[in-house]
């Protein structure tokens, strides 16, 4: 997850008219959040990123969020099936749009099984966190792992916190930056997944309380301690870049602060350089 950033998927906005349905927390500007999605954009690029970009689901306002409904493995495609009902339908979209970009599909979640790719980090090439939450069922986990039995599947309890109607995805409260760095919201984090952290070595670039409220862990690596992370959070950057972190930034007031959508969120990567 932290290797050089090579191809990524990304889905323009849509579907703004039906915010509330969503949840989100207030009505974003459909012409605002165009224009920040295709900053976005151009920030990856500018980061020397092959951006595949992917139209507007009108359906369902949450599927730019894309890193959520497919997991790709070394292996390729596994479809997942999310936990917020309203967002099952991207599943087949976001299927039809690796396929076009020419990743295989090997598996794909059914009901009772839910999983969201926000609650998956990969700790190493066989090794994959998986955070029980109330997006991510028992069943999804147990179906992650037939479909990827070559690898160890660790799962984690995430935390109650605000409750089920709240997004509360593992790669909320942990993004990884390097082998040997990651940035945490120690308070909230699973201490199973600390101590596994911890047991290898990773050193932590810790999230202040005032900050977690606005996605300062949320962060994309697009390499070794090389971040993109939404504009804002002053105290985690200052961290960030004390640790060696080179930190670049995108706005994002309609795109990500009105709902809990960042970088990751905001992106499927498809392809990193090899190590």
């Amino acid at each position: 997850m932290t290797a050089p950033l090579r191809r990524v998927f990304v889905r323009r906005p849509g579907g703004v008219e039906r915010w509330r349905e969503f949840g989100w927390r207030a009505e974003p500007d459909p012409i605002r959040i165009v224009d920040e999605h295709e900053g976005f954009v151009e920030a990856l690029e500018g980061a020397g990123v092959e951006v595949v970009v992917g139209e507007p689901l009108d359906s369902a306002l949450d599927a730019i969020y894309v890193h959520d409904p497919a997991a790709v493995t070394s292996s390729g495609v596994v479809l997942l099936r999310p936990g917020k009902e309203l967002r099952q339908v991207e599943v087949d979209a976001i299927e039809r749009d690796l396929t076009a970009a020419g990743i295989d599909v090997i598996a794909r979640l059914e009901a009772p099984a839910t999983a969201e790719g926000g609650d998956m980090l990969w700790l190493d090439d066989h090794t994959l966190v998986v955070g029980r939450g109330y997006r991510t069922n028992d069943a999804g986990i147990d179906a992650f792992r037939r479909a990827l039995p070559d690898v160890d599947v660790l799962a984690v309890d995430l935390p109650h916190y605000h409750g089920r109607d709240e997004v509360m995805h593992m790669l909320s409260l942990v993004s990884p930056l390097a082998d040997d760095l990651v940035v945490v919201y120690l308070p909230l984090m699973p201490v199973r997944l600390v101590e596994l952290l911890e047991e290898r070595g990773v050193a932590f670039v810790e999230v202040p309380d005032e900050e977690f409220g606005s996605m300062a862990c949320n962060v994309l690596a697009l390499g070794p301690r090389r971040a993109l992370t939404l504009d804002g959070n002053p105290e985690t950057r200052r961290r960030l870049e004390a640790a060696g972190v080179e930190v670049l930034v995108y706005a994002g007031d309609e795109l990500s602060r009105k709902w809990d959508g960042g970088p990751t969120c905001l992106t499927r990567p498809l392809s990193r350089a090899p190590k």
